[in-house]
């Protein structure tokens, strides 16, 4: 049993329908600081979670470590959780053709885009689920170009005590400043490191205030100037990095999400439930603790019910 699961979380947000509220999100938040103390903390931030793809900066800061050389949209598309869209899947063809890499040895599960509307559109043109189409396709190939670029075994590149994997680790550690709780497997088989949102709020800091032409700074720099790159075109991360410059944002599965500001603000928090739905409240409303004012927080943080196609309800945040 991990920390978290020993007291009840505090209520994140309500889904409120006609007036009822008719279910709530638990969950933990820390809010950072610019000189990174903890200004907020709701519910138990210390404790170890799995960041999920919010760990993806860090995979792609360990590949520039091992040596690679990435930048501008193939580094974001290393970092990326991307939404399957045309361009992500013809610039992951390209990275595999230039690091001589055959798309067979991406050990992505096959799967449809993740955008819900291209997935439409790829079926629609005969589209079936593909490796490359997996939204992790861009981190496991450039992982792969590491290894090739090293000599590592190409075969065993997702096994936790591979080179590359345990470089990866370090990284986190490292950028985390605390030592990994736990290891998994992620949803793309890649190993997952646990740390806790403190940590995983401190290493998304350490990224935007990082050392220009650091493997840190680097990844945060290509993250920020080509976001859809990272996630797609109708993303709360994309409008973020595009919308307030300077920001770094990226979420993970089971509902976590991490945000650093230019000037080393930054926030971490997870719903208990991994409800992605209560995701853009929580966040707007954590970017408001953060002091951001722009009009892109209201966007992401609405959330309305629909009844019988008219809106009849919202999902609120508590805090």
């Amino acid at each position: 049993m991990t920390p978290a699961a020993t007291a009840i979380s505090p209520v994140l947000a309500e889904v409120v329908r006609s007036g009822f509220v008719e279910g709530r999100h638990r969950g933990s938040l820390v809010v950072l600081a610019a000189d990174g103390s903890v200004e907020l903390s709701l519910g138990d931030p210390a404790a170890p979670v799995f960041p999920r793809s919010a760990n993806k900066p860090f995979q792609a800061a360990a590949v520039l470590r091992a040596g690679l050389d990435l930048a501008g949209e193939q580094l974001a598309l290393a970092a990326a959780s991307h939404s399957g869209e045309r361009f992500h899947r013809d610039l992951v063809h390209t990275m595999l053709t230039e690091q001589g890499i055959s798309a067979d040895e991406l050990q992505t599960p096959p799967d449809l885009p993740l955008d819900p509307v291209e997935a439409e559109h790829y079926l629609a043109a005969g589209g079936v689920r593909d490796r490359v189409t997996m939204n992790c396709s861009g981190k496991h190939t450039a992982m792969l170009a590491a290894c090739a670029l090293n000599g590592w075994d190409r075969t065993s590149y997702l096994d936790p005590g591979h080179p590359l994997q345990l470089l990866t680790r370090s990284v986190i550690e490292e950028a985390a400043g605390e030592r990994v709780a736990a290891m998994g497997t992620d949803g793309c088989g890649a190993p997952l490191a646990a740390i806790s949102l403190t940590g995983l709020a401190r290493a998304f800091r350490s990224l935007v205030l990082a050392e220009p032409g650091s493997a840190g700074g680097r990844v945060a720099d290509a993250m920020r100037a080509h976001p859809e790159y990272v996630a797609g075109t109708r993303r709360a991360d994309t409008w973020l990095m595009r919308e307030l410059p300077g920001t770094l944002s990226k979420m993970g599965a089971e509902a976590v999400q991490a945000v650093a500001l230019a000037d080393g603000r930054a926030l971490a928090f997870k719903v208990d439930d991994g409800s992605l739905r209560a995701l853009g409240p929580v966040l707007g409303r954590a970017l408001e603790l953060l002091g951001v004012d722009s009009p892109v927080v209201g966007r992401i943080g609405r959330a309305p019910l629909l009844g019988g196609g008219a809106e009849v309800g919202e999902i609120r945040t508590a805090f």
